[in-house]
């Protein structure tokens, strides 16, 4: 029967959210916030300095000279943009180069290169699975593949973070007759550990699963560059690698790297890729001259590692937790949400810039990390700041934490 009353109106539930505005009304709102000049070891914010440890800018290259020429060179070559899809007007010679070089460097046979990191993961997975299919997912993945696994409409699946064995059993379940992909993180960005790739590839050969590494924050950090795969020597074993640009490779995009035959039915399949406007110039030249950077200077990515490993020697001396971080990226414990936004801003105040994360995504906690191109005397004074604050402490002894430095 037909219903006369009004229909609710969608925009009523704007009035119901206040979370934000209650933050912003108490002063620890740590979100958007305006930050100027270029952003390498340091940032400018409301006219201060602050140490910058909450940047995925591993190697410190935003702010290399020859990248920046890079892109200003493309600018004036090619102009601000492609204003097209690669599929159609917006493919260049610059998008095939940086193809080829990342697929020979990620030591995989084709790469396709697409506007962002998440774009890729969507392509990879909404233009591969299908409603058919089985998507096992490692919980702790990032948003973007469980984003790509429900566009595909795969039936999702997860597995206990990190947990060969849970993956295992999680395998046993499905039908016999059910096409399945694994999809896991090489290095994961709250925890900063590596994925146990050795056992996961064993049990995805035992069970005829396919298997997708997003290694958006190995790239860069791991095996001189070429990331968790190499890292373990079984690059052979994956099928399909995703990365980012915008973090190691100090731009912005993303790509898939896989067999010629993968990469092929994907170019022609991602959604993502054929619907949205190519890199631009100056962002695709930006990403290749940070891989031939990144190519011919593979000490970056020791000395980014070397980095963090004296700050996790640092905070634990101090009694701060580091989790089972082994990375760049070095999650400090909080007690609990609004003790995490507190001190977020007091650290602030005190010249160091980090990244407050709450629930749900992830428990309460600090995501600090480290560049390459940080002094060791900025990274004593950050261990001193976070090393100042008796509520880390307490955090780290009520996790337990007894994690050393790698």
């Amino acid at each position: 029967m037909f219903n006369a009353s009004e229909p609710p109106d969608l925009f009523s539930r704007f009035a119901g959210y206040t979370a934000a505005s209650d933050l912003m009304k108490a002063g620890l709102y740590p979100y958007f916030l305006p930050l100027a000049g270029q952003e390498g070891a340091t940032v400018r914010r409301s006219g201060r300095e602050l140490i910058m440890c909450g940047s995925n800018n591993y190697l410190g290259l935003t702010a290399d000279p020859r990248v920046h020429a890079a892109a200003r060179g493309a600018l004036e070559r090619y102009g601000s943009s492609s204003t097209g899809s690669r599929f159609l007007n917006g493919n260049t010679d610059l998008h095939e180069e940086l193809e080829t070089e990342l697929a020979d460097f990620l030591g995989k046979p084709a790469a396709v290169v697409l506007s962002t990191g998440y774009q890729a993961n969507l392509g990879a997975l909404a233009g591969l699975l299908t409603p058919r299919d089985y998507a096992v997912v490692d919980r702790d993945a990032h948003a973007s593949l469980v984003d790509g696994v429900r566009l595909s409409g795969a039936k999702l699946r997860r597995f206990p973070h990190n947990d060969a064995e849970g993956l295992r059993r999680t395998l046993e379940q499905l039908p016999d007759d059910a096409a399945r992909l694994v999809i896991v993180d090489g290095v994961y960005s709250m925890e900063g550990d590596i994925c146990d790739l050795p056992a996961i590839t064993a049990v995805c050969a035992r069970y005829g699963a396919r298997l997708l590494v997003d290694d958006a924050h190995g790239l860069g950090v791991l095996a001189g560059g070429r990331g968790t795969t190499a890292h373990f020597g079984l690059t052979d074993q994956v099928d399909l690698i995703t990365v980012t640009f915008s973090k190691s490779l100090a731009s912005l995009g993303g790509a898939v790297a896989g067999s010629e035959e993968a990469v092929h039915y994907l170019k022609h399949k991602a959604r993502s890729l054929m619907f949205s406007a190519s890199m631009t110039p100056a962002s695709t030249a930006a990403a290749l001259t940070a891989l031939r950077i990144l190519r011919a200077e593979p000490h970056l990515t020791t000395d980014v590692r070397a980095k963090a490993d004296h700050v996790r020697r640092g905070l634990v001396e101090a009694g701060v937790g580091t989790g089972e971080s082994t990375t760049p990226i070095i999650p400090v414990p909080v007690p609990d949400a609004q003790g995490t936004l507190a001190i977020w801003e007091r650290l602030i105040r005190a010249g160091v810039y980090v990244n407050p994360v709450l629930p749900p995504a992830a428990t309460p906690r600090l995501r600090t990390s480290y560049m390459a191109t940080h002094t060791l005397d900025q990274l004593d004074r950050v261990v001193e700041v976070l090393g100042s604050e008796p509520e880390l402490r307490l955090a780290a002894e009520h996790a337990g934490s007894t994690v050393s430095a790698a």
